[in-house]
C-alpha cells in the first residue's frame, strides 16, 4: 500500500439533517433539564468533544470530566432514534463508487478521521450502510481538537496495516477548514469538498490540495491520488 486516505464524516461522506443536533439538544434536556436551542454553535469541522464544552459554557453547565460522561453518553443513547425518525438523510454523491472502488485496490488504504466519537462515527455510518469500508480512524475520543488526530489516524493505519504511510501519501478529505488545516499540520495532502456548509470559494481560500463541488466524478478523484 502506497497511499492512505482519512475521511470525515458529516458534510464528506453522509449528510443527516441535523441528526446529531437534535441528539445533542434532547440529551441535555433529558440528562440535565435543560431545553436550549443549540442552532448558535459553530459545529462544523469540530469535534464532539470539543462541542461539549461550548454546549456547557451556552448553557452554563460546569465542564466536569463526569458531566462531559453522562452528556455523550445520553447524546448516543439518542443518536440512533434521530437517525432513524427524523428527516432520512443521505449517503452524498458519489460516495459509494468512491468507497467501493478504493476498497478493492490493493494500493490505497482508507480509514476515518472525524470529530465524531467513535461510537457516534459507528452509529451514523452503520445506518448508512458504509462502517464496513473503515477498519480504523481517529476520532474525537482522541482529543477535542482536531489538529491533534492525525498522528492517532496515522499511528493506527501502521499498526491496521504494518505500513508507514508518509505525510506526502497521506491524504485528508473534508468539507471544512478546519480538515484542511488538520491535513496540515501533519504534512499530508488535503481535499476538499463543497457538500457541506462552505462553498468552493470559502475552501479555496484555504489553499487544499484538490477541490471537489461533489464526488460524482470518480476519474477525477482518483487521478488526484495518483498523481505522483
Amino acid at each position: 500500500m502506497k497511499k492512505l486516505l482519512l475521511w470525515d464524516i458529516d458534510g464528506t461522506l453522509i449528510k443527516s439533517h441535523g441528526a446529531g443536533v437534535r441528539a445533542m439538544e434532547k440529551a441535555l434536556t433529558k440528562r440535565f433539564g435543560v431545553t436550549v436551542d443549540l442552532g448558535s454553535i459553530d459545529w462544523a469541522g469540530r469535534t464532539d468533544s470539543w462541542i461539549t464544552g461550548e454546549v456547557f459554557r451556552h448553557v452554563g453547565l460546569p465542564d466536569t470530566p463526569q458531566n462531559a460522561h453522562d452528556y455523550l453518553e445520553a447524546y448516543l443513547a439518542q443518536l440512533p432514534l434521530e437517525l432513524a425518525h427524523g428527516q432520512p438523510g443521505v449517503v452524498l454523491p458519489g460516495v459509494l463508487d468512491l468507497l467501493e472502488t478504493i476498497h478493492h485496490r490493493n494500493d490505497i488504504a482508507q480509514g476515518l478521521l472525524t470529530g465524531n466519537l467513535r461510537r457516534g462515527a459507528e452509529l451514523k455510518l452503520t445506518h448508512h450502510q458504509v462502517w464496513h469500508y473503515f477498519e480504523f480512524g481517529a476520532f474525537a475520543d482522541d482529543s477535542p481538537r482536531r489538529n491533534d488526530l492525525g498522528p492517532h489516524a496515522l499511528r493506527r493505519a501502521r499498526e491496521h496495516h504494518a505500513v508507514d504511510f508518509t505525510p506526502e501519501n497521506t491524504f485528508i478529505i473534508g468539507d471544512t477548514p478546519h480538515d484542511i488545516a488538520c491535513g496540515k499540520v501533519i504534512g499530508a495532502r488535503t481535499i476538499a469538498v463543497a457538500t457541506g456548509t462552505f462553498s468552493l470559494e470559502q475552501l479555496a481560500a484555504h489553499a487544499p490540495t484538490a477541490l471537489f463541488p461533489d464526488f460524482s466524478d470518480t476519474a477525477a478523484f482518483l487521478r488526484v491520488i495518483e498523481a505522483e
